[in-house]
């Protein structure tokens, strides 16, 4: 039960009409920040959350392909370092207690905001994983790729590579 003060801990089941992306925000935000990286890289290339989790720890584990984990994550540093700016605009401030699913909701609405309602589901999912793990993913990103760098088409920098 909740005494009202604070956030509610308890594991709930999804209530029946949550959208189903809802859940897939909520196995996103237990990734590591190499692998939200790797899979906000390769949604530019296949948007589909299912599938892109499924290349990146493909990809994780070594498995041979046109591109490497390294390769992924660096065109998500790219893609994050794009989007950081207006994230932050759309989104000010430390993000208040709430539950995963409620936070999961608040994400998407800021990727919306600042990235407009055109994004794939996977890119949608992984810019707001990426937000909500924002300390994680910006100190990865720290250093690596200035605000020029990341301007530059995802795809077609990696594919150069």
């Amino acid at each position: 039960m909740s005494s009202g003060v604070g956030p509610d801990t308890c594991f709930s089941f999804p209530a029946v009409d949550d959208p189903p992306a809802t859940e897939v925000g909520v196995i996103l935000m237990g990734l590591d920040a190499e692998r939200l990286l790797a899979g906000l890289g390769l949604a530019t290339l296949a948007d589909d959350p299912a599938v892109v989790t499924l290349v990146v720890d493909r990809a994780r584990h070594g498995t041979t392909g046109p591109l490497s984990f390294d390769d992924l994550v660096e065109a998500g540093l790219r893609r994050w370092v794009r989007a950081r700016t207006g994230l932050a605009a759309a989104s000010p401030g430390p993000a208040a207690p709430v539950s995963l699913r409620e936070g999961w909701e608040q994400a998407l609405a800021a990727v919306s905001a600042s990235e407009g309602g055109d994004l794939g589901p996977a890119t949608a999912s992984y810019l707001a994983a990426c937000w909500l793990r924002r300390m994680d993913v910006d100190r990865r990103a720290a250093g690596r790729i200035t605000p020029e760098e990341g301007s530059s088409d995802v795809a077609s920098t990696v594919a150069s590579r």
